[in-house]
């Protein structure tokens, strides 16, 4: 049996309206993609998929963006919205000759649900009560907010000195063989959370240290200033905010920095902030799944509209990389750039 029949074996019987989704996609798609199975998760007697969808060039020097969703099984908007940029692509595969060039030379992989145990069961977690954005082996330099910021009482790492969970384990193993090693790759992971904004958070969340790619992370959001005007995004690091322990992207950014100094590797996580339809419809404070999740479908349909924009100027960005990464003394100007908006502080101090 093929992975494509794993995942239409699987929804057709769950009914998981992600998964029913993502083998209507596959089977509109045909050979413009390739599906396989990350790894299977039980719940409740059941045995669940971890799909991945690929399209694009095969060539492992060619850039390759990733898009992923549903690490938080409580945070279906995530999944979503990676699911309906896959739908944008699959509707213009047939007639869009340049959206066609495009994939000659650049690679997308797409998984949407990571933590398919969690949405079952509508938690955070997966099934084994292990909150993955906190299940790497990292502890934080510096002090981490009670609770939020990954401890093993509820927003829980996992055992001390475990293996990842196999959840987390796939999403490493999928980024280390899709995108690390390759010259230019970016990674987008999508989420929902509190706050009245939409945030793009790059790492570190571990520490308040610039990380390696400041500068290419500074022209990546100069161009989107430039080409989307009046785009709603708040594009900070992540340490910004609050510390974490255990951040899988800060996991995967360090070693690809060990790995290869050379290659360039973004990682990107979409923080939608849920506040924003809390307070169109204060009704949802009183419901667990309106926390992090639109409940009106036009809202819905409005949230989903709102990002294709933006994953579209990622993968354009990714395709064209080499015409706007700074080089040479242009990357110290950014560097310093980049120092001087997110980190005024360590900046005083080179």
């Amino acid at each position: 049996m093929t992975a494509a029949d794993q995942v239409h074996r699987q929804a057709a019987r769950l009914e998981l309206a992600v998964l029913v989704e993502l083998e209507r996609l596959i089977a509109e798609a045909g050979p413009w993609v390739r599906v396989r199975t990350a790894c299977e998760v039980e719940v409740a007697g059941r045995r669940l998929p971890v799909p991945v969808v690929t399209m694009g060039s095969e060539d492992p020097q060619a850039p390759a963006v990733g898009l992923f969703g549903g690490v938080h099984g409580l945070e279906r908007i995530g999944a979503e919205v990676v699911l309906a940029y896959l739908r944008t692509l699959v509707s213009r595969l047939p007639w869009d000759r340049v959206q066609q060039r495009q994939l000659e030379s650049l690679r997308l992989v797409f998984m949407p649900l990571v933590n398919p145990g969690g949405l079952w069961l509508g938690t955070r977690a997966n099934p084994q009560g292990v909150d993955l954005m906190r299940n790497a082996p990292q502890d934080a330099v510096g002090r981490v907010p009670f609770l939020v910021g990954g401890q093993r009482l509820s927003w829980y790492r996992g055992p001390a000195g475990a293996p990842m969970q196999a959840e987390s384990q796939a999403l490493c193993d999928v980024v280390e063989q899709e995108l690390l090693g390759r010259p230019f790759s970016l990674a987008v992971d999508c989420h929902s959370g509190f706050g009245l904004h939409d945030r793009i958070w790059f790492p570190y969340a571990c520490r308040r240290e610039p990380i390696g790619w400041l500068p290419e992370l500074h022209a990546l959001k100069a161009l989107l200033d430039a080409s989307q005007v009046h785009h709603p995004y708040v594009f900070e690091p992540q340490s910004r905010l609050y510390l974490a322990h255990g951040d899988l992207w800060d996991h995967l950014s360090l070693g690809a920095q060990a790995r290869d100094a050379r290659a360039v590797f973004l990682s990107l996580t979409l923080e939608m902030g849920s506040w924003l339809w809390v307070r169109k419809n204060p009704r949802q404070l009183f419901s667990r799944d309106g926390l992090f999740n639109p409940l009106i479908a036009h809202r819905q349909q409005r949230v989903l509209r709102r990002h294709i924009g933006w994953l579209d100027f990622l993968t354009r960005a990714a395709s064209g990389h080499a015409l706007w990464l700074p080089q040479g003394a242009e990357r110290e100007r950014c560097r310093r750039a980049a120092l001087a908006h997110w980190y005024p502080e360590h900046e005083s101090r080179t």
